[in-house]
């Protein structure tokens, strides 16, 4: 009995000390892959909110240029011009804040949709077109393109194309390779398609376990050294949205703008694009 009772006690005590020590495990409602880290704590130990953002007050007057582009290209942004890219989503409470903020702030961004998350939510993928933002695919479930065969590369590419335009009610007109692992071969098969493969110029990081104060930091850091670029967000983590706000004030008082984009089908041949592509991008 002495001896159970010992074992009993050990037991208790590591249960106990592994409830302490597990860290907050992913959000099991976001179908991609490209969750790395969970949300994280701010640093007063306090689990983070999610409570809406913020809201600045306008007039704002950070809204720019409308570009149209028939290839990766035609991407030639001015000093101080800036492209809004938001990937992974749609999911409620969180893309539906991200449009929210674009709106107030008049600005548009360009959202690169995961096929299943937008199968999964239709009515949200809808209004994201429907207010004027650029859409694009992002594969059907953020699948490695550069891991699995050509053939079954573009598969993963159609039916992910599919299932946004279904959701969203049109046509599908700008690519992200999901963790920017392509290949000449896949992004000259894209252009074809009439899609355009949309690069990044800046990383916001915000998928890692930071505060959003430290991801907007990081944002602007960025932009200070190169000028002017397609920032990636993901509109699927709380702390995005959270930090928009902040980073749109930040970039509008320092005398950025965003640039609306808009496809423009090509005048020329498209297996032409994509070989003028392919030489542009060795």
């Amino acid at each position: 009995m002495h001896r159970f009772f010992v074992l009993c006690c050990i037991a208790l005590a590591a249960a106990l000390s592994a409830c302490s020590t597990t860290r907050q495990a992913p959000d099991t409602s976001i179908k991609t892959a490209s969750v790395v880290a969970p949300e994280g704590r701010m640093p007063s130990g306090k689990p983070a909110n999610d409570d809406a953002p913020p809201l600045f007050a306008g007039p704002h007057h950070l809204s720019g240029r409308t570009l149209e582009v028939s290839s990766p290209s035609d991407f030639k942004l001015n000093d101080k011009e800036v492209i809004l890219s938001f990937d992974d989503g749609p999911i409620p409470g969180r893309t539906d804040k991200v449009l929210a903020i674009l709106d107030q702030f008049g600005v548009k961004g360009a959202f690169m949709m995961v096929g299943e998350m937008a199968e999964m939510h239709p009515a949200l993928a809808r209004k994201v077109a429907m207010e004027g933002n650029a859409v694009g695919s992002h594969t059907y479930d953020h699948a490695n393109l550069t891991s699995l065969s050509f053939d079954a590369a573009m598969d993963e590419v159609l039916k992910g194309e599919l299932a946004v335009t279904k959701a969203t009610g049109t046509d599908v007109s700008f690519f992200r390779f999901p963790y920017l692992a392509e290949s000449q071969r896949l992004r000259a098969a894209i252009a074809m398609r009439d899609m355009v493969v949309m690069d990044v110029d800046i990383d916001s990081k915000d998928y890692f376990t930071s505060t959003p104060l430290s991801v907007t930091q990081r944002t602007i850091n960025l932009l200070h050294k190169r000028g002017r670029g397609i920032v990636l967000m993901h509109d699927i983590h709380k702390r995005t949205a959270r930090m928009l706000p902040t980073l749109l004030s930040k970039l509008e008082a320092e005398g950025y703008k965003v640039v609306t984009l808009k496809f423009k089908k090509p005048q020329v041949p498209n297996d032409l694009v994509a070989s003028a592509d392919m030489v542009m991008t060795r």
